[in-house]
């Protein structure tokens, strides 16, 4: 890539990313934190036409996406394990209606829209020991990661018990090799650091619950201890820290969105703008 054709795609990869948060769906939600499968699958159809391209949590914190020009990174997570998120049929295929059904099929209506997708469990994901579940899913790419083995609120816990909240579950996980955790309600350790690393475990990344675009990982904002999230929604309480506000603004001309220069070896961004973090300084063009 060059500089000439990095302004004419108008790339930023020192902009920001999209990372939402998803739970459960339901016909009736009863909460903020339930989505009908109807907003879900428009959800997607709305990011696929404004040509995101989903990531998973552990691509995104590498600091080299490999997206073609002009596209923009999106990473889905999908807290607790819900069986409304996945199940699988006797016949070993995923169930219908299920998110990561829903998923699948608009990423087969939308050629690049990569049906790829973060997902943070706790003990008996998808109503089961977990096993079938997560084994399908890491042999489709998707990527398994840490949510603590309990659901422990890391902030209250003591050093201790944090620690072993997050040790169980990757042991559980060890199979899967779970490289990034989201923080149960967001809170974290009284020490942050020990959501990073401990005794038996290392991430690369940890989510925060809300309520905003994460920066960019070459940022010198972007901070692996505390990623933040932006919440599935589109109506209803707190509005202005959901998706459909969110995606409003990042499209808008001065949403200063992360959009790929189509090289993964480079990460282009306006000279006019930040310059990159220092461990993206030698990759970095600007133009």
């Amino acid at each position: 890539v060059t500089a000439a054709s990095a302004r004419q795609t108008g790339a930023d990869e020192l902009g920001r990313v999209p990372v939402l948060m998803y739970h459960r769906l339901a016909e009736r939600p009863r909460s903020v934190y339930e989505r009908t499968p109807a907003d879900f699958t428009a959800e997607l159809d709305r990011l696929a036409a404004e040509n995101y391209v989903p990531v998973t949590t552990a691509e995104f914190v590498t600091h080299r996406l490999d997206l073609p020009a002009g596209a923009h990174p999106v990473v889905l997570t999908f807290d607790d394990g819900d069986p409304s998120v996945f199940s699988l049929t006797p016949q070993g295929q995923p169930a219908a209606g299920t998110a990561i059904r829903i998923l699948l099929d608009v990423a087969a209506a939308h050629p690049g829209f990569r049906p790829v997708a973060s997902l943070y469990v706790n003990e008996r994901p998808f109503g089961s020991d977990g096993d079938r579940e997560l084994g399908w899913l890491a042999a489709h790419g998707f990527e398994i990661g840490n949510h603590t083995r309990h659901h422990t609120n890391l902030r209250t816990a003591t050093e201790s018990q944090a620690v072993k909240a997050i040790a169980e579950e990757d042991a559980a996980l060890r199979a899967y090799r779970p490289r990034t955790l989201a923080l149960p309600y967001g809170a974290r350790p009284r020490r942050p650091e020990l959501a990073l690393r401990g005794p038996g475990f290392s991430y690369d990344g940890v989510l925060l619950v809300g309520a905003g675009p994460a920066p960019s990982p070459c940022s010198s904002g972007f901070d692996p201890a505390a990623i933040p999230r932006i919440r599935s929604q589109s109506a209803g309480a707190e509005a202005e820290y959901g998706s459909a506000h969110w995606l409003d603004v990042l499209a808008s001309p001065n949403g200063h969105r992360y959009t790929s220069d189509g090289d993964p070896a480079t990460v282009a961004y306006p000279r006019s703008g930040p310059a990159p973090a220092p461990t993206c300084a030698s990759v970095g063009l600007a133009y």
